[in-house]
C-alpha cells in the first residue's frame, strides 16, 4: 500500500500539486529514473563548480553564471521545468523507496522556488562563503578541481577567467543592496576585508593561486612548466589579484560605510518571513522560530545539569561558573601548537577506526584526510568541518580543524569534534551516499541540512558506546559541544527572530558554552552570516534520537543497533519527516522477520 505524502512535503508541495489533477501516466521507476537523470544532467551543466565538487569532471572548465540574474533565471527555469514534468506522472504505483525520491525531487525543487522569493543574491559574500573563498579555495590546488594533467591546468584557466566579471556583478548586487537597504552588519564586513587583501596579493611568491604551479606532476614537459608558470602569474597579475583588490575597495570603501548596525535578517525589509523559510528549510519542519527557540532554552537548562555531574567527576571545587571560567582559560588544556593539534586528530584515527564495526554493518570505501584549514580563511573559519571527497576515491574527504591561536584551541573537545566532522559522522554519511549507487544522483549528492548535521551530532553520542569518552576531561568535552548546539538554537532565533545585537549573542554564548572569547565571536558571527543552519543540528539529532528509542521500544531484545544505522544512512540524506516515515517502515519489517 503506497504511503501517504509526509505533511511536511505536503505543506511544502502544495504550491506545485494543481497539476496533479492531470495526471494521467503511471509512474514506473524506470520512467522517473530517467527524469532524475535528465534533472540531474540539467543540474550539473548550469552549475559547473558545483559539478567538480560532487566530482564529475566534464565542466571543470566552465565557471557558470556570472550574473546572479542568470543565476537566479537558470534555477527558476530549472524547478519549473522538472516540477512540471514529475507532475506528469501519478507517483502512486511506486515503491517506497522509489517514492521517496518522487517527492524528495518535488520538495527540493518546490524550496528553490521558494528560496528565490528572498534577495540572497543582494549579500553575496561573507566571511565563512563567497566566490572569493571558493574561488580560492578551487585554485589553491588543494581543493575540488583536479591538477593531474595539462588539460587540468589549462581547464583552470578558463574557468578563472570567469571570476573578475562575476565580482562586477557581486558589487552591482551590493549597490542594489544599499539602495535598498538590504545589506550586511558591518562586523562582518570587517571580516571580509582581510581576505581580500590576502587574496589580492600581486606578489606571486605568497599568493594561493600560483601553488599548483609550484608543484606540478613529474610528468609535465618543461616546455609546458614554462607556459602554465608565465599563464598562471599573468592570470593572478592580469585578472584574479586585481578583481580582489576591486572588491575589497568597494566593500571598504563604500560598502562597510552603508553597513548596517543590527545583527539579523530579521531587520531587513521582509527579514521575518524570510527567516522563517531559513528556519523551515534547515530544519525541515515547520518549527516556528519561537518553538525552536523554547526547544533551546530547554537543551541548555538540560546539558547544564549534566555538567555539573560533568565537574564532579574530573574533581573540580567550585561552582559551575567556575568550572567553566577554569575550562574557558586553563592553559593546561590546550594545544601549544598547530602541529600538537595534527597530533591528536592523527592518533584518534585508529582508536575509531578500531571500534566501528560495533556499530555499523556498512562503512565506506572512501578515503580521508586530516587537514588544517586553510592559512587565507582560519580567522573566521569553524572549528571543524568537512569536506566530501570524489566518488571514485581519486580525491579524498578532509576533516578540516581549525588551528588558528592554537593556544586557545581546546584538547577536550578534539574526540567530539573527530566523531562529527571524520567518523562515523560526516564522512560516513555523505560517502556512504554517494556510495549508494542504487539511489538517484541528486540523492547520492543532495543534503538535507537537518539529517547531516544531526547525524554528525548524533555521531559524537555514539562515541560514548565506543569508549570515546572514558576520560572524564573528553566526557566535559562532549557536552560542551552539545551545549554548544543547543545554545545554538537560543542565540540563533535571538538575533534573527527576536532582534538580539551581536553583543548579547556573544554574552549568552560564553555564559553558557566553556570556550574562549575567540570562539565565541566567530560562532555568533557564524550565525549571523548563516541564518537558520545552525538551528539544524539540534533539531536533526533529537530526531535521531527519537527514533533510535521508538525502534529499541518497538523491538525490544531484537534491536539491532547496527541494522537500525544502516537504515538510517541508507536514504542518504533526507528531511526528517521523510526519514521518520522510513523507519517506521523498517519497524514494521523487522517486526515480521
Amino acid at each position: 500500500m503506497t504511503r501517504p505524502l509526509p505533511l511536511l512535503l505536503c505543506t511544502l508541495l502544495c504550491a506545485a500539486l494543481p497539476a496533479f489533477a492531470q495526471v494521467k501516466v503511471p509512474a514506473t521507476p524506470e520512467k522517473m529514473n530517467q527524469l532524475y537523470a535528465d534533472y540531474w544532467e540539467d543540474y550539473l551543466r548550469e552549475n559547473p563548480i558545483a559539478a567538480t565538487f560532487n566530482g564529475d569532471q566534464r565542466y571543470n572548465d566552465r565557471f557558470g553564471a556570472v550574473t546572479s540574474a542568470e543565476d537566479r533565471a537558470q534555477s527558476r527555469a530549472l524547478a519549473e521545468k522538472y516540477l512540471a514534468r514529475s507532475a506528469a506522472f501519478d507517483p502512486s504505483p511506486l515503491p517506497p523507496e522509489d517514492r521517496i525520491s518522487y517527492d524528495l525531487l518535488r520538495y527540493r525543487l518546490q524550496q528553490v522556488l521558494d528560496g528565490l522569493r528572498f534577495p540572497s543574491n543582494l549579500m553575496p559574500a561573507d566571511q565563512f562563503s563567497g566566490l572569493h573563498l571558493t574561488m580560492t579555495q578551487l585554485g589553491s590546488g588543494t581543493s575540488a578541481q583536479p591538477f593531474q594533467t595539462v588539460q587540468d591546468y589549462d581547464n583552470w584557466l578558463k574557468r578563472a577567467a570567469g571570476y573578475a566579471p562575476a565580482v562586477d556583478d557581486m558589487i552591482a548586487d551590493m549597490r542594489t543592496g544599499i539602495q535598498q537597504g538590504i545589506v550586511m552588519p558591518k562586523a562582518l564586513i570587517s571580516r571580509v576585508l582581510p581576505q581580500l587583501e590576502n587574496v589580492g596579493t600581486d606578489d606571486l611568491a605568497k599568493s594561493s593561486y600560483m601553488q599548483p604551479v609550484r608543484k606540478f606532476p613529474s610528468s609535465f614537459s618543461d616546455a609546458d612548466k614554462a607556459r602554465l608558470t608565465d599563464a598562471y602569474g599573468k592570470l593572478v597579475r592580469e585578472q584574479l589579484a586585481p578583481a580582489n583588490r576591486k572588491l575589497l575597495a568597494f566593500m571598504r570603501d563604500a560598502y562597510l560605510p552603508a553597513g548596517r548596525d543590527t545583527a539579523g535578517i530579521g531587520a531587513l525589509p521582509g527579514g521575518q518571513d524570510w527567516y522563517a523559510f531559513q528556519a523551515r528549510r534547515s530544519t525541515t519542519t515547520e518549527l516556528t522560530p519561537a518553538e525552536i527557540h523554547d526547544i533551546g532554552l530547554r537543551e541548555v537548562a538540560r546539558i547544564r545539569a549534566q555538567f555539573e555531574e560533568a565537574k564532579v567527576r574530573v574533581g573540580f571545587k567550585g561552582t559551575l561558573r567556575e568550572f567553566f571560567d577554569y575550562l574557558n582559560t586553563a592553559p593546561e588544556l590546550r594545544f601549544k601548537t598547530r602541529e600538537e593539534i595534527q597530533a591528536a586528530y592523527e592518533a584518534l584515527r585508529p582508536r575509531v577506526e578500531a571500534k566501528v564495526d560495533q556499530l555499523f554493518a556498512q562503512v565506506p570505501k572512501a578515503p580521508f584526510e586530516i587537514r588544517p584549514v586553510e592559512a587565507f580563511r582560519e580567522v573566521s573559519a569553524a572549528p571543524a568541518s568537512y569536506q566530501r571527497g570524489s566518488v571514485d576515491g581519486k580525491r579524498p574527504g578532509i576533516f578540516y580543524y581549525n588551528a588558528y591561536k592554537p593556544e586557545t584551541r581546546t584538547r577536550f573537545t578534539s574526540n567530539a569534534f573527530f566523531l562529527h566532522e571524520a567518523i562515523p559522522g560526516h564522512h560516513f554519511e555523505r560517502s556512504l551516499a554517494q556510495e549508494t549507487t542504487g539511489l538517484p544522483a541528486f540523492r547520492r549528492f543532495g543534503s538535507s541540512t537537518a539529517f547531516s548535521e544531526g547525524w554528525g551530532l548524533y555521531s559524537e553520542m555514539l562515541g560514548q558506546e565506543i569508549g570515546m569518552y572514558d576520560d572524564p576531561w573528553q566526557w566535559v568535552g562532549r557536552l560542551t559541544a552539545e551545549v554548544w548546539r543547543g545554545v545554538r538554537l537560543v542565540v540563533d532565533t535571538g538575533i534573527h527572530a527576536k532582534g538580539w545585537t551581536r553583543e548579547q549573542a556573544i554574552a549568552y554564548f560564553k555564559d553558557n558554552v566553556p570556550q574562549d572569547e575567540v570562539t565565541a565571536v566567530q560562532e555568533v558571527e557564524r550565525y549571523i552570516a548563516v541564518p537558520g543552519q545552525a538551528l539544524s543540528y539540534k533539531i536533526g539529532e533529537l530526531k535521531l534520537r527519537e527514533l533510535r528509542a521508538r525502534a529499541e521500544k518497538a523491538l525490544g531484545p531484537a534491536f539491532d543497533l547496527r541494522a537500525f544505522h544502516n537504515e538510517v544512512l541508507s536514504h542518504g540524506s533526507v528531511p526528517l519527516d521523510v526519514l521518520d516515515a522510513a523507519v517506521n517502515r523498517w519497524i514494521a519489517t523487522q517486526k515480521k522477520a
